[in-house]
């Protein structure tokens, strides 16, 4: 008979017994925090690792603590540090680093290129498998990284497509000793921004988050360019409007504040 996990109840939050654990490169955007409340929906427990890396919306940071300390309060699995990276990326030319403003326009603009930060995703896993590595070896545990790079970016970032993901798992394998300790997966790579927050809505639905509660995390996420150092979205640039029209997939309204009336 095959033996069902165990369920407990904090705060009326229903959660599943924890048997698996992942690293997550967590941006305090909508998807990367999908991605948390998913994995955590499947038994997983998660370490959230945030990275400063000069990025001008570095608000994002402040949103992605607020968010993970909201969860804990709720009792979720889930723990948060963030790694600076900033010497890293400081000769990086995109305008996310160099204290710009981010255009306006669609994500499949051409000058959305503007703001590709070189190998981000690719250095950021890097990190991650590392970590991941080195912690599996310490407990015994094997463990999981994982990314929220979805469909939608795949127009203007590179470092986001499933090829580069594929090659990027395969590096990782052959580059270390014990590599099978560590899995690499990127569940929304092939879903666009709407699908992720839906996965991100059925996954809090699924343990028991009231109306309220849904809405509060999603108003703790940020994913402007050019936001305000408050946190106010701009509106207008390629990841505010496909953050707008993911809302708009799922029919609901997005709770975070934006300079225009949108």
């Amino acid at each position: 008979m095959r033996k069902l996990n165990k369920i407990k109840y904090i705060n009326m939050i229903k959660i599943p017994e924890i048997t698996k654990h992942a690293m997550v490169s967590y941006s305090g955007g909508m998807d990367s925090t999908c991605l948390i409340l998913h994995l955590i929906s499947n038994g997983y427990g998660v370490r959230a690792i945030s990275f400063n890396y000069g990025q001008n919306h570095v608000v994002e940071l402040k949103r992605a603590e607020k968010n993970i300390n909201y969860l804990k309060k709720l009792g979720l699995p889930v723990t948060f540090e963030i790694i600076d990276l900033r010497s890293a990326f400081s000769d990086d030319c995109s305008t996310l680093v160099q204290h710009t403003t981010a255009p306006s326009g669609d994500y499949r603009d051409e000058s959305m290129k503007s703001t590709v930060v070189s190998n981000r995703n690719v250095i950021f896993s890097a990190v991650l498998f590392s970590k991941a590595l080195n912690w599996a070896k310490k407990t015994g545990l094997n463990t999981t990284i994982a990314l929220g790079v979805h469909a939608g970016d795949h127009a203007i970032y590179p470092d986001c497509t499933e090829k580069s993901v594929t090659m990027a798992q395969e590096l990782y394998r052959i580059s270390n000793w014990d590599s099978e300790k560590v899995e690499y997966i990127t569940p929304f790579v092939n879903n666009h921004k709407g699908e992720v927050l839906q996965y991100g809505l059925d996954a809090m639905k699924s343990i028991h988050f009231t109306k309220a509660q849904i809405n509060k995390v999603l108003k703790n996420t940020i994913s402007c360019y050019n936001a305000t150092p408050d946190g106010v979205s701009c509106g207008e640039c390629g990841t505010c409007r496909e953050r707008l029209e993911a809302f708009d997939f799922c029919g609901i309204k997005d709770p975070i504040p934006y300079k225009s009336n949108i």
